[in-house]
């Protein structure tokens, strides 16, 4: 099913081979929560990169990562689908190899491809068939985790010791591969994924520096030090003269972090499917095609990247396997997207992630070059080929659900131990910070609303047993 959807997409990117491709830059924070930005109002921060783009382009309002925890919500930037879908429950499960992503069907375009930063969707070791490499990336510059200033990254399956500030390091690779790929007048599509301002928080002294005596100047000054990597980019589009033609699209990857970010009041934090937990940050650039700014209070989710990029890259929009995600290509041109409510569906399954210490990983890998040995891929990434059975309760969706329909959000809460589910429903249009639960008022909207968080919640089951390959 794979290889012929491949084929599919290379035969129907002829068709478009004389319209010109946008370059595409796709960034993203890792824990950066909705209101740990400058332009949303936080009192502290010093975000002035990320305040003009917000100024300048697009500012999404209410744009939700899939997953309130990081390896699943990136599954889903690549995939365009639910992450559940593909066995991604949590951290550090890997993607599965029969996926098509985003970057393999960009390939078919004759885009240039590659990966710098945190990747987190398996093995980073040469060989592996869900590091970069094995899912579509040319060039790649990656961690297995999260990562901090002077990290060992793996380049194309090689390790590297390197030094300087963590987002700058992924910036200024990115930056170079995209004037290589200028020079050779090929499209291109770039993924910078930052480690930051993910725990431990370590901050450069000079961003450090700019918050002198505040409890958490570290995990402050590591978003500007994001910041500044990121306006590095976005300088850089202007000195290598693409900017018109480029599109540059920043988000996050789960809501703010307990204790030292901020949701902009927003119910939850990291890890829950409340506003809190999912909402982030996030800002699209393209002048050629957007010339006046706008804020979009559209409901937007991170499974909408896979389906806008084919459409800006002239690729056919795909209508198996199963995508989650609509296209956004219509609010580019100032349009509404949908021709009624948006909906979508959450669901945080009770499983553990799997711990993946990304220094300690590629220091293991380092020091076998050293000794003029290369060690095989880890285990788990050749394992993620399987279909393995559905896990224990997902077939009576145990866990955190939820439905967005329109400004309606109904939640189930399905107790692991007991079956007991709890309903919640709430208007997001007069109650944002979900604070008043309607579901006894409301036995109809709860009714309706059930009944396609079922179907969703069952075709999610079906496409983890393999039906969509």
């Amino acid at each position: 099913m794979r290889s012929l959807s491949i084929a599919f997409l290379i035969w129907c990117s002829l068709s478009f081979s004389l319209l010109a491709k946008p370059n595409i830059i796709l960034v993203m924070a890792d824990d950066q929560g909705w209101g740990d930005m400058g332009y949303n109002g936080h009192p502290d921060l010093i975000t002035p990169n990320f305040d003009l783009a917000a100024a300048s382009g697009v500012r999404f309002d209410r744009f939700y990562a899939a997953a309130p925890v990081c390896s699943p919500t990136r599954a889903s930037v690549l995939t365009g689908r639910h992450p559940n879908r593909m066995g991604v429950f949590k951290w550090g499960n890997t993607l599965r190899p029969q996926e098509i992503t985003i970057a393999e069907a960009l390939q078919t375009a004759g885009y240039a491809t590659a990966h710098f930063g945190k990747w987190h969707l398996g093995s980073v070791r040469k060989g592996s068939p869900v590091s970069p490499g094995g899912s579509g990336f040319e060039e790649w510059l990656s961690a297995p985790n999260y990562y901090d200033n002077d990290p060992i990254l793996s380049h194309r399956g090689k390790a590297v010791q390197l030094e300087g500030e963590s987002s700058e390091i992924a910036a200024q690779a990115s930056i170079d591969w995209m004037a290589e790929q200028v020079a050779a007048k090929k499209p291109f599509f770039s993924v910078v994924w930052f480690g930051s301002p993910h725990g431990p928080h370590v901050a450069a002294s000079e961003d450090r520096a700019l918050y002198p005596g505040h409890p958490h100047a570290h995990f402050l000054g590591e978003i500007t030090g994001m910041d500044r990597a990121f306006g590095m980019i976005r300088d850089s589009l202007e000195d290598l003269g693409i900017r018109e033609d480029t599109l540059l699209w920043y988000c996050s990857d789960n809501g703010a972090l307990p204790k030292v970010g901020a949701t902009g009041g927003f119910r939850g934090n990291k890890g829950k499917v409340y506003e809190g937990g999912l909402l982030v940050p996030a800002i699209l650039e393209w002048p050629a095609k957007i010339q006046d700014p706008r804020i979009v209070a559209q409901r937007c989710n991170t499974v909408d990247i896979f389906p806008t990029l084919l459409e800006v890259a002239g690729l056919p929009q795909q209508k198996k396997p199963h995508l989650d995600g609509i296209s956004l290509a219509p609010i580019l041109e100032g349009r509404p997207i949908g021709d009624g409510e948006r909906k979508m569906g959450f669901w945080d399954f009770p499983i553990g992630g799997k711990s993946m210490r990304a220094y300690e990983m590629m220091k293991e890998v380092l020091e076998a070059q050293a000794n003029g040995s290369e060690l095989p891929p880890a285990e788990d990434s050749l394992l993620a080929a399987r279909i393995d059975p559905l896990p224990k309760g997902i077939e009576k969706f145990f866990g955190h659900s939820a439905w967005i329909s329109g400004n309606w959000k109904l939640h189930w809460i399905t107790n692991p131990k007991t079956g007991i589910r709890v309903q919640e429903l709430y208007n997001l249009a007069s109650d944002p910070f979900e604070e008043t639960n309607l579901a006894e008022k409301e036995p109809a909207m709860v009714k309706e609303m059930g009944m396609d968080l079922t179907r969703w919640l069952q075709s999610v089951g079906s496409s983890l047993q393999g039906n969509d390959y």
